[in-house]
């Protein structure tokens, strides 16, 4: 098949990461894979694995230039001739909604969130088929949406690369530097990955970082992710707060960082407070591949991939104290041991799968 995915940016991201590791995977299962970005830091890495980037205003959310945008779109879906079309964000799959108006294309959407809803967000949902990340999203669609067709649903948790997320084969002595460059040398490491936005409920974090101060000698929050410029008030906001609480040599801003697997390797305990479903996020079993316990929030209905006591503990969404409850918890037993736990359903090789196999439909 010749596949094309769009997402506005290749800079950093759970979307973005999962993008180029499906580069990768259909490269390596015979399949021509093209990326259409506005570009990034990460467009390298497209091309390095076998695939082809194509640099396409699809981030622009400037109405005026949608027809020209549109128009340029379908014509160079034209040239390209792609078995299927996959938008994984609301501006790029606007403007395949009209570059593929006659339908000429098999058009697949992937819904990686609980957007408002609205027309703009509708969109998502006019896939021939819809990928969505968890079930408590699917639900969402469903009830949102009156008439939207359930069979076209499918529900694809998130991957983890158990081959490249693995204790046993990362580099110790990058890891060493890392932990030197950081300042964390003996120091009990709590981290949170993620850009810096408030979804990721930083705040939360660092206020239970200053909660377990005294109770964690050498206590470090490590917060990996890096900045977009209209975010760069609110990573100002963060370190306001740090200083405010006085945790402002142990809350570390570690910005945006490329090798993930040595990152993890650094944490003694990994956090995902993230105010939308934290529990089923790319870094929760990204840090249970890597035997880092982790501390995630929760959704109803949501299937979680944290067992309380087992591989770290659930949380409600802004709970300070029950967040700090867990960090004491696991300082005070710790547990070395979560690799077993990741469910074969939210791996690399499963999520490749299921989505060829969601293409495949439309053939």
């Amino acid at each position: 098949m010749k596949i094309i995915q769009l997402l506005p940016e290749l800079n950093e991201g759970g979307v973005e990461r999962g993008v180029i590791e499906l580069n990768r995977e259909f490269v390596k299962r015979g399949h021509e894979s093209i990326v259409i970005s506005n570009g990034g830091k990460m467009v390298p890495l497209i091309t390095e694995m076998g695939g082809r980037h194509i640099t396409f205003d699809v981030c622009g959310k400037n109405p005026l230039s949608v027809p020209f945008r549109s128009f340029k779109l379908r014509r160079l879906f034209a040239r390209i001739q792609p078995d299927i079309i996959h938008a994984r964000s609301r501006v790029p799959a606007w403007l395949c909604h009209f570059a593929n108006s006659k339908k000429q294309f098999p058009f697949v959407t992937t819904v990686h969130g609980m957007n408002s809803v609205n027309r703009y967000s509708q969109i998502m949902t006019t896939g021939d088929q819809t990928i969505c990340v968890s079930e408590v999203i699917k639900d969402y669609l469903l009830n949102n949406y009156p008439g939207l067709d359930e069979n076209k649903l499918h529900v694809i948790q998130r991957g983890v690369d158990m081959a490249v997320f693995d204790p046993a084969v990362v580099d110790s002595s990058f890891v060493d530097a890392l932990r030197n460059s950081l300042g964390l040398d003996n120091a009990y490491i709590v981290g949170s990955v993620g850009r810096i936005t408030y979804l990721k409920d930083y705040e939360t974090f660092i206020k239970a970082i200053a909660k377990c101060k005294e109770a964690i000698p050498g206590i470090r929050g490590v917060i990996v992710g890096g900045v977009r410029q209209d975010k760069q008030e609110y990573l100002e906001s963060l370190k306001r707060l740090s200083i405010s609480l006085g945790v402002e040599k142990e809350i570390v801003f570690a910005g945006s960082q490329t090798r993930m697997p040595e990152l993890y390797s650094l944490f003694d305990v990994m956090v995902n407070a993230s105010l939308k479903m934290g529990n089923v996020g790319r870094t929760v079993t990204e840090g249970l591949a890597m035997n880092a316990p982790v501390i995630a929030t929760t959704f109803e209905g949501l299937r979680n991939l944290v067992v309380d006591g087992v591989n770290g503990y659930i949380i409600k969404n802004q709970d300070v104290d029950g967040l700090a409850q867990a960090i004491e918890k696991l300082y005070q037993s710790p547990i070395h041991e979560t690799r077993t736990s990741v469910d074969p359903a939210f791996t690399l090789d499963a999520m490749v799968e299921s989505t060829l196999a969601v293409y495949r439909i439309l053939q």
